[in-house]
């Protein structure tokens, strides 16, 4: 994206060429046949030409009227529609670069993203953000960047690679490439004036940029007090009740793809509506590689809600136009003359397969396969982000005096609850207890102790095995999870070794390891490369443990340190609670 835009569309000249190729006294730069037009204000679906200049549609007229143009497209057999929008996401989770995210989405008709990129900015601070605006700057995909309004998520309780303060973020909200505050997740921050985070929101306000939310679980009082203080969306929706209570309180929502599980009762919902609701866009907000690959970005989530019931041009609708109001862009999101050629040539309105895509005026996509070339940006600033020496096993055990001890546990994932059991001590270690697996979290950025906190998880199955991943919402330390202190041990190493990533370990073997050089959130390695390996290590897990969803998932290891959420969480710091504050090193809370 320019830092231009929109004003660029502004350009006297190109307005003045627009205007004459409009009224018929010169030729188009690129002309639209033969297609179906689907009008996302009405839902109507139509025959018409588009004529294009530049990046600005000129003429949407009736079909055949006009053959003088530059070059024509064929669009036959397809149905027009604006390009998607997704209006929250983290290119990071996909664990590829923006441009093999970039390669990958737009010949699915994805043309604009909303990137908030906290995890490169939990990792490197403020060179983390002004990379993923460098590595954006020449793509055929708009990146509207957001500033990361936690880093850390949860101050106090967890220890990141940097601390952006309102100070921090009323700096980056003066780059012109920044759009906005991303995701306030400190909710209880918000809600009871904390001055940090007052500070925070307040800088958007100044700024007169967008305050993007993640309201999950309010209500009542405490969603008004949110909303009051300046925070304007949502994505952490719970439940069908929650979408519709959110959408009488007025929250723009970005009904997000990675949730599937919810997105039946959703459409069900919107569907008792009767109508599609203004403030409901769409978004993906966590996209692993291997999903990317399969089923593409934000298309698959048009396409799932299709297929669950919603109709065609309300989905359209939500990606596109609706999108383009939230982000207070009105050259987007729209197929009409004035507005920015963003424009989608899809086969239907079922798999969603794509004939050309159109990026600011310039045809970027044929038959889903990318016809111009796609920079890549250095990433030596990503390198030597994992600052560890090897673990050893004791590094893994919790010493105690006495015979037997009461320690708390972690119950539950995703909605954890505080628990306590007692156990034994052997050989001055406690004893995990029965029907526990354990977590650790190793502070892995070089700006304190790396010793590796360790808890209690119940309610995650029986454990066979260990799982050491650096992707670990939100500060991204080194998180391992396990049923026994050997597997952990080796596969931290072989993370640590590997300078970030994942592996699978079991009965003493490395059984799968990913590595994500870059962060220890992402690699350079070809997609397919990144999907097959993170595939391998989805089908090593299902021997590791026995998942039940939808909330004992494998995706629940990369937010079980996520400390901004209400109850206990590890982090590097120990056991940490968000509504009281309280960090525990050790579970250890009597010995008896």
């Amino acid at each position: 994206m320019s830092a231009r835009e929109p004003m660029d569309l502004n350009d006297a000249a190109l307005r003045a060429r627009a205007v004459a190729a409009a009224r018929g006294d010169a030729p188009f730069d690129l002309l639209i046949t033969g297609g179906r037009l689907l009008d996302v204000v009405t839902g109507l679906i139509r025959d018409a030409d588009i004529g294009l200049v530049g990046p600005l549609i000129a003429s949407v007229h009736t079909q055949q009227t006009r053959s003088d143009a530059a070059e024509t497209i064929d669009a036959s057999g397809t149905i027009i529609a604006p390009g998607l929008i997704d209006t929250h996401m983290h290119i990071e989770s996909s664990m590829v670069t923006p441009s093999a995210y970039a390669a990958t989405v737009v010949p699915r008709g994805v043309t604009t993203v909303v990137w908030d990129p906290h995890e490169f900015g939990n990792v490197h601070g403020l060179d983390g953000v002004r990379w993923a605006i460098e590595a954006s700057r020449d793509l055929p995909l708009r990146t509207l960047l957001l500033a990361p309004s936690c880093v850390p998520s949860a101050p106090g309780l967890e220890v990141a690679g940097a601390d952006f303060d309102a100070s921090v973020i009323a700096e980056m909200l003066g780059w012109p490439e920044v759009a906005g505050i991303a995701e306030v997740m400190n909710m209880r921050g918000v809600i009871e004036g904390d001055p940090r985070m007052t500070d925070i929101v307040n800088a958007g306000l100044a700024a007169d940029k967008l305050v993007c939310g993640h309201a999950r679980g309010l209500a009542g009082a405490d969603l008004a007090a949110f909303m009051a203080a300046g925070v304007t969306s949502d994505h952490e929706l719970t439940s069908a009740d929650d979408l519709l209570q959110k959408l009488a309180a007025g929250l723009t929502i970005e009904l997000r793809g990675s949730h599937d599980h919810l997105l039946r009762e959703f459409v069900a919902a919107l569907n008792g509506l009767g109508h599609l609701p203004s403030t409901v866009t769409l978004c993906t907000d966590d996209v692993f590689p291997d999903e990317l690959f399969h089923c593409g970005g934000l298309d698959d989530v048009v396409r799932r809600l299709v297929s669950y019931g919603m109709r065609p041009e309300w989905a359209l609708r939500a990606a596109t136009f609706n999108a383009a109001q939230r982000l207070q862009r009105p050259d987007l999101g729209l197929i009409a003359a004035g507005r920015r050629a963003d424009i989608v040539l899809f086969r239907d309105l079922v798999e969603f397969e794509t004939k050309s895509v159109i990026a600011n005026g310039r045809i970027v996509s044929r038959d889903g396969e990318m016809v111009v070339d796609i920079a890549c940006a250095d990433s030596t600033p990503l390198q030597h982000s994992v600052k560890l020496s090897p673990l050893t096993e004791d590094d893994f055990r919790i010493p105690s005096r006495g015979e037997r001890v009461r320690v708390a546990t972690i119950d539950q994932p995703r909605f954890t609850q505080w628990g306590e059991v007692e156990t034994v001590v052997r050989d001055g270690f406690v004893v995990p207890p029965a029907d526990s697996a354990m977590i650790s979290v190793v502070h892995r950025h070089g700006k304190v102790n790396g010793r590796p906190r360790i808890g209690f998880l119940t309610g995650w199955g029986e454990w066979h095995g260990a799982f050491c991943t650096t992707v670990s919402h939100d500060s991204h330390n080194l998180t391992v999870f396990g049923g026994n202190v050997a597997d952990m041990t080796l596969a931290a190493n072989a993370v640590i070794s590997a300078g970030g990533g994942m592996a699978v370990a079991q009965d003493g073997e490395i059984k799968v390891l990913l590595p994500l050089p870059l962060s220890g959130l992402v690699t350079e390695a070809p997609l397919q490369d990144t999907a097959d390996a993170f595939r391998a290590i989805r089908r090593a897990m299902e021997e590791i443990v026995d998942w039940k969803p939808p909330y004992l998932v494998f995706k629940a290891c990369f937010g079980a340190t996520l400390a901004c959420n209400a109850g206990p969480h590890q982090t590097d710091r120990g056991i940490a609670d968000m509504a009281t504050g309280r960090v525990m090193e050790s579970p250890v809370l009597e010995v008896l």
